[in-house]
């Protein structure tokens, strides 16, 4: 049985708008190294004696005050990386509309099977972030470890905790660098606390990306019919 420290990384740009994130490597902007601070040090009395986390840029630096101060050099692991979203990645929901307006209508059903083209499917992302996850829980048995990942990794632990289908949009809370505690025991994993992220009080609060009802009203533009006066 091992306690994990689910993290998700500082704020990027991308995290300001509704972007297509996944495995592209940005960095943290101004407001996520400064809860990245903030994180380190809430984290400096957990007497973690592992850190663990994607090797992705924004992960790393979201790791790196809570690694300086504990004098503990970060276990880098790709196999925690975001999901790829192959031909979304880097573009904006409305540049999705616009260049891939039928991949985006599949997206957007939010089936467990379907894969954007040259990306992941979330069935695939799932069964990853699991076997890493388990695997870091193994090799760590007994440790307190923290874990620096991304949302959608935290997502599937979500999921798999409450026996959720992996098909639907995402329901949990996902702060940028709130604390997730979960423990894995076996093939299981019990959530402890989830979305703490206290640390951040007085820091900007978060931009809110576009409803996804707004979203779907221009994908559903984009893609119905011209009207007689727009011909």
């Amino acid at each position: 049985m091992t306690e994990l420290i689910l993290i998700r990384h500082g704020q990027t740009e991308l995290n300001r708008g509704p972007f297509f994130q996944g495995q592209i490597d940005v960095p943290l902007n101004a407001t996520g190294l400064a809860q990245a601070a903030r994180l380190a040090e809430r984290l400096a009395d957990e007497r973690l004696e592992v850190i663990a986390c994607s090797d992705l840029l924004r992960t790393r630096q979201t790791a790196a005050p809570t690694s300086r101060r504990l004098d503990l050099d970060p276990l880098l692991e790709a196999t925690l990386r975001e999901q790829h979203f192959g031909a979304f990645e880097g573009l904006s929901f409305d540049e999705c509309i616009a260049r891939h307006p039928e991949a985006f209508a599949a997206w957007q059903r939010h089936t467990a099977a379907f894969a954007v083209p040259g990306g992941e499917s979330v069935e695939r992302f799932h069964a990853r972030v699991l076997a890493a996850l388990r695997g870091i829980a193994l090799r760590h048995a007994g440790r307190r470890v923290a874990v620096v990942t991304h949302g959608g990794v935290l997502d599937m632990v979500w999921r798999t905790a409450h026996g959720l289908p992996l098909s639907g949009p995402r329901v949990c809370p996902t702060p940028n660098t709130g604390i997730n505690r979960v423990r894995v025991a076996g093939d299981a994993f019990e959530v402890l606390a989830w979305a703490d992220d206290a640390h951040l009080a007085g820091l900007p609060a978060p931009d809110t990306p576009a409803p996804a009802a707004d979203v779907a009203d221009r994908l559903q533009a984009s893609i119905a019919p011209a009207s007689p006066s727009a011909r």
